[in-house]
């Protein structure tokens, strides 16, 4: 399972980055027209475009961890990406989360397989 989360993790990662795209484009022309709090999304978007790259990073090293510790660099990095990252990017990083957390949790085989 810790394959699967990877996988997971990187599909989530590779569409958070075009969201975070997204939210810097949108971000880039509220602040032509200078909006209120334009600012602000644009660091949303390039808050969401640094958790999205560790999201991939650490979806990659999922799949062929033996440890947990990147299950867990995972989780972490999927909810730092929904809180710092915009609303686009946050669908995206519950996505992640759910990868991390198989990638955590996935592994636990019975004692007839051991």
């Amino acid at each position: 399972m810790r394959k699967a989360g990877g996988i997971i993790a990187l599909i989530a990662g590779i569409f958070g980055v075009v969201a975070a795209g997204a939210t810097l484009f949108v971000g880039g022309i509220a602040g032509a027209f200078d909006a209120e709090g334009a600012n602000t999304v644009v660091w949303l978007g390039w808050g969401g475009v640094l958790f999205s790259f560790l999201t991939i990073v650490f979806g990659a090293v999922c799949m062929g961890a033996k440890s947990k510790m990147p299950g867990v660099f995972l989780i972490i990095s999927a909810i730092s990406g929904a809180v710092l990252g915009g609303t686009l990017v946050a669908i995206f990083m519950a996505l992640a989360l759910l990868g991390g957390v198989l990638a955590l949790f996935g592994d636990k085989k019975s004692k007839a397989e051991q």
